[in-house]
This record gives structure tokens, C-alpha cells and sequence, in this order.
């Protein structure tokens, strides 16, 4: 039996997530901070109970995933899957879009046209 953290815990986890970024997640919010992307304010690793996000954008609905080698497996797919299902039921987001540290690191360019293209 999983129990799920409280707010308290998820806010220090978020903030601890906030002062320790992985490279794809710090240069994703160095173009999408201070409104950079057309005007669209974004927040990071934003609490949606029982988790928490990497990138939220709350005027879209968005929410914008950095997947790392973690979510390459069976299972882990599987659990993104009833993430995504739940933030969009509950939380009622209208679009969840995953990257991979490779291609936020590889090709910005085309990650940002993405992430436009749905908000």
C-alpha cells in the first residue's frame, strides 16, 4: 500500500527539484521563463497532487515533460500513462507532452516549435 505525500512534502520536494535541475530541465527554462515563449508563463516542477510537473502552463492547460532514461522502461511507460490519464481527468489539463533529455538538449529548436504549436 502506497501512501501519497502530503502538500508539505510535495512543496519541499518541488523546491529541492527547483534548486537542483538536470541540464535539459534548466535549459527548457531558460526559454520558457519570464514569458519568453510567445508571452505564455510557464512555472516549474508545479505541483498537480499527488505530483509534480516539470513545466506547467496554466492560461494552456499544458503540462511539458522532461523524461529521462527512467521512463524507457515497460513499467515506467505504464505509470506515465496513468499519470497522464489522472492530470488530465482530475486536474483537468488538455495536453500533457513528453520530451527526452536527448532531444531538449539536441534539437531546442524543434521542442520549443512543439511546445508552441500546442499552447
Amino acid at each position: 500500500m502506497q501512501i501519497e505525500p502530503s502538500y508539505k512534502q510535495l512543496l519541499a520536494r518541488a523546491r529541492r527539484m527547483r534548486t537542483q535541475p538536470t541540464s535539459s530541465e534548466a535549459l527548457l527554462w531558460s526559454h520558457l521563463r519570464a514569458k519568453q515563449l510567445d508571452g505564455n508563463k510557464f512555472r516549474r516542477q508545479h505541483i498537480l497532487a499527488p505530483y509534480i510537473v516539470d513545466f506547467y502552463c496554466f492560461s494552456a492547460r499544458l503540462v511539458v515533460e522532461i523524461d529521462g532514461k527512467s521512463h524507457q522502461s515497460v513499467q515506467a511507460r505504464l505509470r506515465d500513462e496513468v499519470r497522464t490519464r489522472m492530470l488530465i481527468e482530475v486536474h483537468r489539463v488538455e495536453n500533457v507532452v513528453r520530451f527526452g533529455n536527448r532531444e531538449v538538449l539536441t534539437d531546442l529548436d524543434s521542442v520549443l516549435e512543439q511546445i508552441r504549436e500546442v499552447v
